[in-house]
């Protein structure tokens, strides 16, 4: 019996420091969470979504997108980079010995072969970039030797990673992007491509609906399934094309003399990924603003 008692205490206690840690903290979190500010601006974010996008989140729920899709962009690291972007009064042929002097100077000695690589072939094209993936230090190291010779540079901070070489996004994904979710469609599966960013990639609506109702239309060999129960054909009214309907290829369009229209659901569907735009830099996750610049 005290055995058994024991048991259910122990059990108890792991599901429900369980429910804390996953459930009730990750609530706590995100129900105190405030607007963020965009970098190097007073503009607030994410802006509240209208009412079709709200919508169309519940569609986007119901259709199971997140099965396929993640709303959720991941990245590497952040890092600088120096660019030249003007000479002065120096010549191209001129820079080229100033750029190799500092192969001798114990600080850039890490940077060698990246020195080296930048101004082998260079003929005086701007603006070139002379570091990258350096840190905030080198890089401000860098900018002042270009000035005191009398050159003009810009430093930037920027973000890398496989999803944003994909082009999937500018930054990673952070909190506030998700603070007017409900609930929160992460995903964890890529079937399809990632959708954090998909009002900026796929910003036509009627793309996004043609996308709906017929994937390879939009991107060939798609292996996303045809949303078509969203969408109504029609037969055309005095074989006049009503101005709401697809322009679909031949072998997508419905026969002659009808038409493919969207029904409200789609319209909301789309409002809702339109409305996914997590394109502004914040605090916490930077991207390529221009956070110095060597007069």
């Amino acid at each position: 019996m005290k055995t058994g008692i024991g048991v259910f205490i122990a059990a108890a206690f792991a599901l429900g420091s369980s429910w804390c840690g996953l459930v009730l903290a990750p609530s706590l979190q995100l129900g105190s969470a405030k607007l963020a500010t965009v970098l190097n601006s007073t503009d607030t974010y994410p802006v509240q979504r209208n009412g079709d996008a709200t919508l169309g989140l519940q569609i986007y729920r119901a259709n199971g997108c997140a099965a396929c899709h993640t709303e959720q962009v991941r990245q590497e690291g952040v890092s600088c980079e120096v660019s030249l972007t003007s000479l002065g009064k120096n010549k191209p042929e001129d820079f080229k010995p100033f750029a190799q002097s500092l192969l001798t100077l114990p600080e850039w000695l890490d940077h060698t072969k990246e020195l080296s690589a930048a101004f082998k072939d260079w003929t005086g094209i701007l603006p070139q970039v002379v570091l990258a993936k350096t840190d905030k230090e080198s890089a401000d190291k860098m900018a002042d030797l270009l000035k005191a010779a009398g050159c003009k540079s810009e430093t930037r901070i920027y973000a890398f990673g496989s999803d944003l070489s994909r082009g999937w996004g500018n930054r990673r994904s952070v909190a506030a992007d998700f603070l007017y979710d409900n609930p929160v469609q992460l995903g964890s599966l890529r079937a399809g491509p990632d959708l954090a960013n998909i009002g900026v990639r796929m910003a036509d609506a009627n793309v996004q609906l043609q996308h709906l109702y017929a994937p390879g239309a939009v991107a060939k060999n798609s292996v996303m399934p045809a949303f078509r129960y969203l969408f109504e054909v029609r037969k055309q009214v005095d074989g006049a094309t009503s101005p709401e309907a697809l322009t679909l290829p031949k072998e997508f369009a419905p026969a002659a003399g009808y038409e493919v229209v969207p029904k409200a659901e789609a319209k909301q569907l789309v409002a809702y990924l339109l409305s996914l735009r997590a394109n502004v830099p914040l605090y916490e996750a930077p991207f390529t603003p221009v956070i110095s610049a060597k007069p």
